[in-house]
């Protein structure tokens, strides 16, 4: 009996290790299903995929390039998931830490060039810290649903960020409504290997920031109290655990995930900060942290997907003739419905095992 149960032990832990390739390759096939009843060859549209996103050193640089700010929102969503918090505010603390590096960038220009983007990343760290700790304080010490206040702070921090780059920082050189540009002690450079691509350092500090947040969760007290409150309030309360002080510490950390986004785009891309750059990354986050089920290095993997789908699909306009790089968002939909149909894997599971 030993033998045929640790047998069954290990077929369940293969199947739960492929069942999530399998997911998104079952959703990434309905997809360009898709494309067949839209009048054009799915193989063809994959290889436009595949190759757009990984076929050239040039190409792999810009889908990592667009998965680095999705890694940490995603991360961002997924602290506040551990915390039984639903985070929808990243897009908005986000655009706090994006425009608190600019201005550091702008209104210190004399700082020494080592110390300089330290400093601004800090200050992206800290701005998005601040604004995911007032839902946070809000939900722990008012009872108000930090749902409805990520969402309604989003709005307040586009307003603010607007305000204050064209009334306060203001570029006097263009007629877009972004701020000047950072002094160059600031700047970060682009990878060289990868061409002539936006890719930067960044994406180490979101795979740092990745294994950190492993560290915190799954290796010290702090975020076994986190998970422990998030899994179940009343048995963490009964065992002393101060659910509104993890509260409060979850968004304030899902805050300041989410401001590191300013690192890349403005120390490393556009060297200013530009309203409305965000296409979403915060929203997209969500997707992410599900897709990676809340795990910093299934996060990885699931902003990496989706940089590869966004990259890939920006060639379909011009190599296809009836599908549009749209089909990137009808893609990553249906691979996350398939990834977390849990229902229906696990009638699969029990018919396989």
């Amino acid at each position: 009996m030993s033998e045929v149960h640790l047998g069954m032990k290990s077929r369940e832990r293969i199947f739960r290790f492929i069942q999530p390739v399998v997911a998104i390759l079952f959703g990434l096939a309905i997809g360009l299903l898709i494309t067949l009843y839209a009048g054009e060859n799915p193989w063809h549209v994959l290889k436009i995929l595949a190759n757009s996103a990984f076929g050239s050193v040039e190409n792999i640089g810009m889908t990592l390039f667009y998965a680095t700010p999705l890694i940490f929102t995603g991360l961002s969503v997924a602290i506040g998931f551990h915390a039984g918090l639903f985070n929808i505010g990243a897009e908005g603390q986000l655009a706090f830490g994006a425009l608190a590096a600019a201005a550091v960038g702008i209104l210190y220009p004399n700082v020494p060039g080592p110390l300089a983007p330290v400093l601004a990343t800090l200050a992206a760290f800290a701005a998005g810290a601040v604004w995911g700790y007032i839902p946070g304080w809000l939900r722990a010490r008012r009872g108000a649903h930090e749902v409805i206040n990520t969402i309604m702070l989003n709005f307040v921090a586009a307003g603010l960020t607007s305000w204050i780059t064209l009334y306060l920082l203001k570029s006097t050189e263009s007629q877009n409504p972004e701020t000047r540009t950072i002094a160059p002690a600031y700047l970060i450079s682009h990878f060289a290997f990868f061409g002539d691509t936006p890719f930067n350092p960044s994406f180490l500090l979101a795979l740092v920031a990745a294994f950190a947040l492993w560290v915190l969760l799954w290796k010290t007290v702090l975020g076994y109290e986190m998970r422990a409150v998030g899994q179940n309030e009343l048995a963490a309360r009964a065992a002393g655990i101060d659910s509104a002080k993890m509260r409060i510490i979850a968004l304030t950390l899902a805050g300041g995930l989410a401001g590191f986004v300013g690192v890349g785009e403005v120390l490393g891309h556009s060297h200013k900060f530009e309203i409305g750059f965000s296409p979403g990354y915060g929203f997209m986050g969500i997707a992410v942290a599900l897709l990676g089920r809340n795990r910093p290095l299934g996060i990885i993997g699931a902003a990496i997907l989706f940089g590869a789908l966004h990259k890939g699909s920006l060639d379909l306009d011009m190599e296809t003739e009836k599908v549009t790089r749209d089909l990137s968002l009808i893609l990553q939909a249906l691979i996350i419905l398939a990834v977390s149909a849990d229902g229906f894997w696990e009638r699969v599971r029990k018919a396989v095992l």
